[in-house]
């Protein structure tokens, strides 16, 4: 099994991975969001699974999920996102497969929210190409195309 990052498309075994992965209170104060109940996150998921509009992908390392990344519409435009598990902060993991999941999503531009402190996710979005597009109260606002 190799140790290079993978995607592949999300099954229903990665679910409760994501769950405990947002759940950290180190990742949801990296994010600067909230983790949610697991009924909420478990509903959540369901919901965006089943939508059309959502692209949504796992990252594999070793065999192991790693994370996801997922894009979305709303009304200002196409969102991307991405959640890494904290054992695997600091490999290189999500400055490797951002740009192959932005290679795969068709529509531009994107935009990505990021918190100010979160310096690791900054340094992954500028150099996938996105660049500084605003801000909100809470989040630094990232452009790509």
């Amino acid at each position: 099994m190799s140790d290079e990052p993978s995607l592949r498309d999300v099954v229903d075994t990665d679910v409760p991975i994501f769950y405990e992965q947002q759940a950290d209170p180190d990742a949801a104060a990296m994010a600067a969001f909230p983790p949610r109940s697991e009924a909420d996150y478990f509903a959540h998921l369901k919901k965006i699974r089943t939508d059309p509009t959502v692209f949504m992908q796992t990252v594999v390392v070793g065999g192991a999920v790693a994370g996801n990344l997922v894009s979305w519409a709303t009304d200002s435009g196409q969102e991307i996102g991405y959640w890494i598990g904290k054992p695997y902060w600091g490999k290189g993991i999500a400055s490797s497969v951002l740009p192959r999941f932005v290679a795969l999503v068709e529509q531009r531009p994107l935009h990505a929210y990021v918190a100010e402190h979160n310096a690791a996710s900054i340094r992954v979005l500028e150099k996938s190409g996105f660049v500084p597009g605003g801000r909100t109260e809470q989040h630094l606002i990232y452009k790509f195309g």
